[in-house]
């Protein structure tokens, strides 16, 4: 058999961070896309109900997917069980305070805001993944951080007590993401796919009991928030789907920077479809975030010897 040569050998892991930046541009579509859905349906159905009619929506595809598999109980039988409930609890906690946010804050800040993930993500996967931390790694991760300081302007009469929520969120996604990178090595997508769905469901209905609304969503909506609901219960499988698929071929400290760039898209949308116009240090904040991301992008393209 014939060794694989040098240069071959070298662009493999060239050819799986292309694989990466692909996936997660499938993220941030969706999660923007979610982010706007909110908004839309925002005042009509409680968080918990729109969170709840996500679970809904990915296991409907969930289901027509295993449809068409060969052994759709290997798809979704997990291995450490214990880690799937711990991961689904805390992401729940975690995506409620996210969606909360939204609907008080400006869409930039709370993105802003919610990359200090990577923060916590490049903590957790250095002491529990062993994964190592590079000198482009590490530049992208400051200069990430350093962008949403000067987006935030923290002690200035521009930061909101709100925020805080939405940090919390973020420390929690971290936990999230963490532990789908370390269940990417024994369980598949789908089956990571599949016990969020089913152990977050109940979560968010029973979280929409306590605060005492009935879970009955057709009569609230007219016709044109149809749309939005649509995209929730559809972006909210693609986005999870294409973030576990990025953990799958890049280690968690290279996926998380590209995460960053949701800031400046985000950021965008909010300008053109609510007036939420970006002010200079917003701009340049996300200047910074931009550049720590093609800095991480370049160094990990490049072939290795």
């Amino acid at each position: 058999m014939t060794a694989p040569s040098s240069s071959a050998a070298a662009a493999r892991p060239q050819g799986r961070f292309i694989l990466v930046v692909l996936w997660m541009a499938g993220t941030l579509l969706s999660f923007s896309a979610i982010a706007v859905s909110i908004r839309a349906l925002h005042g009509t159905l409680t968080l918990f109900e729109i969170l709840a009619l996500r679970n809904v929506g990915g296991l409907i595809i969930l289901a027509a997917i295993m449809v068409l598999a060969p052994d759709p109980g290997q798809r979704i039988r997990p291995a450490q069980p214990l880690i799937h409930a711990v991961r689904n609890s805390i992401h729940f906690v975690a995506q409620a305070l996210w969606a909360y946010g939204l609907t008080v804050l400006p869409l930039a800040t709370v993105f802003a805001i919610e990359f200090t993930t990577p923060t916590w993500v490049a903590i957790f996967a250095v002491f529990f993944l062993g994964e190592r931390m590079t000198l482009p790694r590490v530049t992208a991760l400051v200069l990430g951080f350093v962008g949403v300081l000067v987006i935030l302007r923290p002690g200035f009469d521009s930061f909101r007590p709100e925020a805080l929520v939405v940090a919390l969120a973020a420390v929690g996604f971290g936990v999230q993401q963490t532990t789908t990178k370390f269940l990417t090595g024994t369980n598949s997508t789908w089956t990571i796919m599949f016990w969020m769905n089913v152990i977050q469901l109940p979560l968010n209905l029973a979280a929409n009991a306590v605060i005492g609304e009935p879970v009955w969503f057709a009569p609230k909506l007219d016709p044109a928030q149809w749309l939005p609901l649509a995209a929730i219960m559809v972006c909210g499988f693609t986005a999870h789907y294409c973030l576990t698929n990025a953990f799958r071929h890049g280690d968690a400290i290279v996926v998380t920077p590209i995460d960053f760039l949701r800031v400046p898209l985000i950021g965008l949308i909010g300008w053109l479809m609510y007036s939420e116009r970006p002010d200079i240090a917003v701009l340049i904040g996300a200047a910074i975030v931009v550049a720590g991301v093609l800095i991480n992008i370049y160094a990990e393209s490049r072939p290795r010897p």
